[in-house]
């Protein structure tokens, strides 16, 4: 019974199979990196600023493209430069927006000239789809080290930058105040936010890149009030979205349409947006057991205090 189980949800070969492997990995790498990061981008209210580096992204690859580059170049040279951008000239977090919109307008424009002459010197549209949409089980394996070293370099950056960014990113004023470099702190952090999307966007797509930097961390903000803690969480539900997914894309290749599988990127979107509706929904229920069990959730805030026996004289 027990192998039937495990047969249907495996297919055949899954675990022997290389490009599931080298997938596994550099998507559990990227996952840590994301969630971990995310917690920050959103924290600070720039999760624009992180699906506006995906587009940054793809402008940069298909610029690579055009030159015969490697596209990981393409992505985090524009990726790089973009955050940087988008980060002196929103030095307010009112003008964090504008300053996206701005950058990301000409980018995008860009992005469109690179991929016209793409598709018209190569008479191929398969760049710019695996560009957008990522095709995690066709990286080439000389990108593995590449890849892994640049997660392990912006996990080391974070956990540097991790007191002085939670401190500037809940209360600049304090935080400079304290003496932190607040506009230092932030550069670098966009430095550390463009090289996670990027690497996200090579395996899932520039599009959708945003996926695993947002998703689990609104998920895991959602489950947990302390950042440690939601950086954990974040983690966890990005590498079980990932895993998940890579086994979804894998099964699919038995699904209509036959031998034409699915793509990663919608199973990884797909399934993040469940586990923030669940978490929502969790949340929700227990903020109502806690107002259930708050004897004065019939009355004004001011309430309480009048009402306390040291305040009425009978203590």
């Amino acid at each position: 019974m027990w192998s039937d189980v495990f047969h249907a949800v495996f297919a055949p070969g899954f675990f022997q199979n290389g490009s599931v492997r080298q997938a596994l990995l550099l998507g559990s790498a990227t996952a840590i990196l994301s969630g971990m990061v995310g917690v920050f981008a959103v924290l600070r209210g720039q999760s624009f600023a992180g699906h506006a580096l995906g587009d940054f992204g793809a402008t940069g690859a298909s610029g690579a493209f055009l030159l015969g580059a490697p596209a990981i170049w393409g992505f985090l040279t524009v990726g790089l430069l973009g955050g940087t951008a988008m980060d002196v000239l929103g030095r307010r977090p009112r003008e964090r927006d504008v300053a996206t919109g701005i950058t990301l307008t000409f980018i995008l424009g860009l992005g469109a000239l690179f991929l016209y002459f793409d598709t018209t010197h190569s008479n191929t549209t398969g760049a710019p789809m695996t560009i957008l949409f990522g095709s995690i089980f066709l990286i080439d394996p000389a990108l593995v080290p590449i890849t892994l070293s640049l997660a392990i370099l912006t996990l080391m950056l974070l956990f540097v930058l991790y007191r002085p960014l939670l401190l500037s990113s809940l209360s600049p004023d304090l935080a400079r105040a304290r003496g932190v470099p607040v506009r230092v702190v932030s550069i670098l952090f966009m430095s550390a936010l463009a090289m996670t999307v990027e690497q996200a966007a090579i395996l899932i797509g520039a599009l959708l890149s945003t996926a695993l930097l947002i998703g689990p961390a609104a998920t895991a903000i959602r489950l947990v009030k302390r950042p440690g803690q939601a950086m954990t969480v974040a983690a966890l539900v990005g590498l079980l979205a990932t895993w998940l997914g890579i086994l979804c894309a894998y099964d699919s290749y038995n699904w209509p349409p036959l031998h034409r599988g699915w793509p990663v990127s919608f199973f990884v979107a797909a399934l993040l947006l469940l586990f923030y509706l669940a978490a929502s929904a969790g949340a929700t229920s227990i903020s109502r057991v806690r107002i259930r069990r708050n004897p004065y959730r019939h009355f004004p805030q001011t309430w309480k205090k009048v009402a306390s026996p040291r305040e009425r004289g009978d203590a």
